[in-house]
């Protein structure tokens, strides 16, 4: 055989094997990719989104936050992103900055109609992300880190998931949970007709429903899936930040698959490997050499020392992408995770049930976690509830979802909208929503995290003090207190507008369908019924439309932008929290209905739908109060990372009880995010090969990164470093790093490390 004679063989089957693939890719029905990104944004400083509580400010890391997307195409055609972020919520501002990356990176492939960024809703999370006033009060305005942390991540997330696009398939499940979220407003939910009531066995929403991402060649990469509890595990006066529950319930799925495919035992209390090489931490060649390595001082490192240590970059595959698991957030505005119920904390008694009061006050009445007093622990148990149920929705999975991929998106003002509704005569009248405006309710706060001063949940009339300091901001007009009745205007935020908007009153809402899945996008808090009713028109409407076909309808709350609670016209009679929070007047729920319907019926026709006006890009009016890193110091001969306080040489632990402190010489966090890196790390010795093995990191559940300063301003700073010894530790020797970053006088960033003198764990 000749040498072209080879050659044209050699290009043929080439060709057969190209054509090959090509079949391979046209046999599945969807192309799909996950990614997952470091958000965790500033952890000194910030004032932390959701509890609305000036002092809460962040001051160290519980675990770190994340973006994670999945993409879905249908090849040749359309295609849906839908991110899920461990943040209190979406930010409108952000999601218009992502698509602008998206477009000049993509051109039109991502826009803002087929891409989806979702909130879980955590509490603890810095905030000074969106671009309205009210949002933006306690975080003393705009902090631009916070937002460059998540516009920067979830693009990385995104394009993580289009360069990770592969032939496979998508798997659907469904079950109920029953012990991670009760109603909080149970008096509101009661004041719903009493047959629509009937309908349901419980006055939350149990159901989990989870979708599993399934490659063609490396089996299962992902699964996201959406159930309604509130982030609020971790309390109001909590400084670290923190995932939550939900977040919690996504670092041990991943965590669990990772070692499920590694073939590593897996302890679910610890969420971490557990290593079969047991050293005997009780020989005196272990202790000898534990008192032969003593602490490092503080030493200058690179940037990239962090990330290069960072435990869960050793899970990574060059050839495979890292499972990626998300915990969604849905019609969660009335569910609790503190499902031991509502308590006095001055009489351990429950709490008033229609005001949510002790004695007549709310500031006393707090929900109780499973883990009470520990909110660690009620965050680790509630996370973990979720977590077991998703396993299992995961592991049994056998429904395949097919048909096509395909989306339709609106912007809506809110604040005059039309709606037709039912008539009591039987036939229909037209109604209108009202600019938005908060009731003094949403003063009182919540079971989860109660207001201050004199406020109650469930309070249609307010009172003339507050009714005289609401007139110095803003006097609600006689149209707008008719509007909103019942419930009493405490901000009139929607006609508030100096020195810019103080809340939305253009909000997008949002329909992505993948086969029989259908997303709804919404950007508030639904409660248990306003979700229902939702649900069930939208569900109507696609039944009817394709002649009986069966759809999975799910909520993504708190998507695309954010505008607080939707409530049911009933629900808002009662004046609770969630009816008080609910902006846009009585018939808020019925505008969404509407709308929703307008776009399931196009979707179902192919018909384009009307895009609706632009939301404002108010990015060049923020306003930032937030004082500057202006230097990081320590005292004359000392270093950043110097060791304070160590552990005894030659010290021992033993496991499942004991926690090590260590306390180091630092540097505001603000300095450097330490993205994908970590400020604090448990390291192993490991003999033999005489080097430090990462262990455990600032993304552990079991390890707690806490920052502090003698004052506010001081230019010297402490970094504490615990470590809640897990149960499944690996027997043997340990040292606690830090790792930081100092702002000199002189402006540069000095990056620094340092280590505790080494330990024994038994």
């Amino acid at each position: 055989m000749t040498r072209r004679s080879v050659s044209i063989m050699k290009c043929t089957m080439f060709l057969l094997f190209l054509l090959k693939i090509k079949c391979v890719f046209t046999d599945s029905d969807y192309l799909i990719g996950l990614g997952s990104y470091d958000i965790t944004g500033p952890a000194a400083d910030v004032n932390m989104m959701g509890y609305a509580n000036m002092e809460q400010v962040t001051s160290g890391v519980h675990f770190r936050l994340r973006a994670r997307t999945f993409i879905v195409v249908e090849p040749d055609r359309k295609r849906i992103a839908f991110v899920n972020l461990d943040a209190g919520m979406a930010s409108q501002l952000v999601t218009i900055k992502v698509i602008e990356r998206l477009k000049q990176r993509y051109g039109e492939l991502y826009t803002e109609e087929n891409v989806a960024i979702s909130g879980t809703h955590t509490h603890a999370g810095p905030g000074g992300y969106l671009q309205y006033i009210l949002y933006l009060v306690t975080s003393l305005g705009f902090v631009h880190q916070s937002f460059n942390a998540l516009v920067d991540g979830i693009e990385q997330s995104i394009i993580q998931a289009h360069e990770n696009l592969r032939p496979g398939s998508i798997l659907i499940n469904k079950g109920e949970l029953l012990d991670a979220g009760v109603n909080r407003s149970p008096s509101a939910y009661l004041n719903n007709p009493a047959h629509e009531r009937s309908k349901y066995e419980y006055n939350v929403d149990k159901e989990m429903t989870l979708v599993k991402f399934v490659d063609d060649q490396w089996g299962p990469v992902g699964s996201f899936n959406w159930f309604a509890t509130h982030g609020t595990s971790m309390s109001r006066t909590n400084s670290l930040i923190s995932g939550d529950n939900k977040g919690t319930a996504a670092r041990i799925m991943e965590d669990w698959f990772e070692q499920k495919e590694a073939r590593v035992s897996y302890d679910v209390e610890s969420h971490r490997r557990v290593s079969s090489i047991i050293t005997d931490p009780h020989d005196q060649h272990v202790l000898e050499m534990a008192s032969s390595l003593p602490s490092i001082g503080g030493k200058t490192v690179t940037r990239m020392s962090s990330v290069a240590r960072r435990v869960r970059s050793g899970f990574r595959h060059a050839d495979k992408p890292s499972f990626v698991s998300a915990f969604c957030q849905t019609n969660c505005g009335d569910v609790s995770p503190n499902v031991l119920g509502a308590f006095c904390i001055d009489t351990g008694l429950p709490c008033d049930f229609n005001h949510s009061t002790c004695g007549g006050k709310n500031e006393k009445c707090y929900g109780r976690g499973p883990g009470y007093p520990d909110e660690f622990e009620s965050t680790r148990l509630i996370g973990e509830r979720q977590f077991k149920k998703a396993a299992d929705l995961f592991t049994k999975a056998s429904e395949e979802i097919q048909g096509k991929v395909d989306y339709r998106h609106a912007f809506v003002d809110f604040s005059q909208l039309e709606v037709t509704i039912d008539g009591q005569d039987g036939g229909s009248e037209v109604v209108k929503t009202c600019p938005a405006a908060m009731g003094f309710g949403f003063a009182a706060g919540t079971t989860d995290g109660p207001g201050a001063f004199d406020f109650k949940q469930g309070d249609d009339q307010g009172n003339p003090f507050w009714r005289l300091v609401r007139n110095l901001l803003k006097n609600p007009t006689e149209e707008q207190v008719r509007c909103q009745r019942p419930k009493p205007i405490l901000l009139d935020t929607g006609e508030m507008k100096q020195p810019y908007n103080w809340a939305p009153s253009i909000l997008p809402v949002q329909i992505l369908r993948i086969g029989q899945l259908v997303i709804l996008c919404v950007p508030g808090e639904f409660t248990t019924m306003a979700g229902r009713r939702l649900r069930e028109a939208v569900k109507t409407v696609l039944k009817e439309g394709s002649n009986g076909g069966e759809f999975s309808v799910v909520i993504a709350g708190l998507t695309n932008s954010y505008s607080q609670y939707i409530a049911t016209f009933e629900e808002y009679q009662v004046q609770r929290y969630e009816g008080a929070s609910t902006l846009y007047g009585p018939h808020t729920l019925s505008g969404y209905i509407q709308e929703f319907k307008k776009l399931a019926k196009d979707l179902l026709s192919g018909q384009t739908t009307d895009s609706g006006p632009q939301p404002p890009d108010l990015l060049h009016k923020q306003i930032s109060l937030l004082t500057p890193v202006v230097a990081d110091m320590t005292p004359i001969g000392t270093a950043f990372g110097d060791v304070i306080s160590d552990v005894p040489r030659s010290a021992k632990f033993r496991k499942g009880t004991d926690i090590v402190t260590v306390q180091f010489r630092s540097a505001n966090p603000r300095n450097d995010l330490m993205t994908e890196g970590t400020f604090a790390l448990v390291e192993r010795w490991l003999e033999g090969r005489e080097t430090w093995v990462p262990v455990y990191d600032d993304d552990d559940f079991c390890l707690r990164f806490k920052w502090s300063r003698p004052f506010k301003l001081s230019t010297q700073s402490t970094a504490s470093i615990e470590w809640r010894i897990p149960e499944t530790a690996t027997p043997g020797v340990y040292r606690i790093t830090h790792f930081g970053s100092a702002k000199t006088p002189l402006s540069s960033i000095h990056h620094f490390s340092g280590s505790s003198s080494a330990f024994v764990v038994y």
